[in-house]
């Protein structure tokens, strides 16, 4: 399997940054909304497999298993081709050091790929989850998935803005070094375990993804507020819906956002361009 160095990749992600920077709007407003798709798609499928498994009696595999099937979504990404927000964290930040991109440039594209995520997202939240009607799918007279996603939305907006912001500095050092494993292998099977293993690690360890909380928490809203729901918390069946939008945005996307930034643009692309100096 041919592999390439760390100081060859570091080029092709720089590559991968002036090539972002340079998309017609049209290919930019694609591309960052099939990645939004992309993440959200891996997102629901977590929550069918991995959530349904009360991690109070399965424990570590019960994340284990939430993370092991949540990669999806940057597979796709990488593999089929979108622009994902915290990847580009990293990839923007090599290309303006670089000088292949002005800094306007790292900024607008950094910004539209961070709105083109949440709109896929949304409309996998929305369209495909919910409306759809798959989170309420019953199992023995409950509706586990619904509970899960209530659940999962109720505690990621509870978190502190340090803890929510550190987190997300995990993450994208993680997810980021996924992608820059992934650029070392020129064959599909590299590219997917080199992907697939710290993804999974972020998931399982319980860290913060800005563009998958897009798609997290306004599920767990849109599901927390259904009748359908609502009848399960009245008749003590089910927790009941504590967050809300602002709580959403203030207390998990606008730190973990940052956190991303950190740990994409700081802990692997300003590290591996220091790592690399000629």
């Amino acid at each position: 399997m041919s592999t390439l160095t760390s100081s060859e990749i570091l080029d092709a992600t720089v590559r991968m940054g002036a090539s972002k920077a340079g998309q017609s709007p049209l290919s930019r407003a694609a591309n960052t909304f099939l990645a939004g798709m992309y993440i959200a798609i891996g997102g629901f499928l977590a929550i069918r497999v991995g959530l349904t498994l009360p991690w109070e009696s399965w424990g570590g595999f019960g994340k284990f298993m939430f993370g092991a099937v949540f990669p999806l979504g940057l597979m796709l990404v990488v593999l089929c081709g979108a622009d994902l927000f915290t990847g580009s964290c990293m990839t923007l930040t090599t290309a303006r050091a670089r000088n292949q991109i002005t800094l306007g440039q790292a900024l607008f594209t950094g910004a539209s790929s961070w709105i083109g995520n949440f709109a896929g997202a949304l409309f996998v939240a929305y369209f495909i989850a919910y409306l759809s009607g798959l989170i309420f799918d019953a199992a023995g007279g409950t509706l586990p998935y619904a509970s899960a996603a209530v659940n999962l939305a109720n505690a990621k907006s509870s978190l502190g803005f340090t803890e929510a912001f550190l987190r997300g500095v995990g993450c994208n050092w993680l997810v980021c070094l996924a992608v820059f494993a992934a650029a070392a292998s020129t064959e599909t099977a590299g590219k997917i375990a080199a992907l697939w293993f710290p993804t999974m690690a972020f998931v399982a360890l319980g860290m913060e993804h800005c563009i998958a909380n897009m798609f997290f928490i306004p599920l767990g809203i849109l599901t927390g507020s259904d009748p359908r729901y609502t009848a399960l918390v009245e008749a003590g069946k089910a927790l009941p819906l504590k967050a809300d939008f602002y709580s959403f945005f203030v207390s998990n996307l606008l730190p973990v956002t940052l956190g991303n930034i950190v740990g994409g643009a700081v802990l692997v692309g300003m590290l591996y361009l220091a790592a690399n100096k000629k």
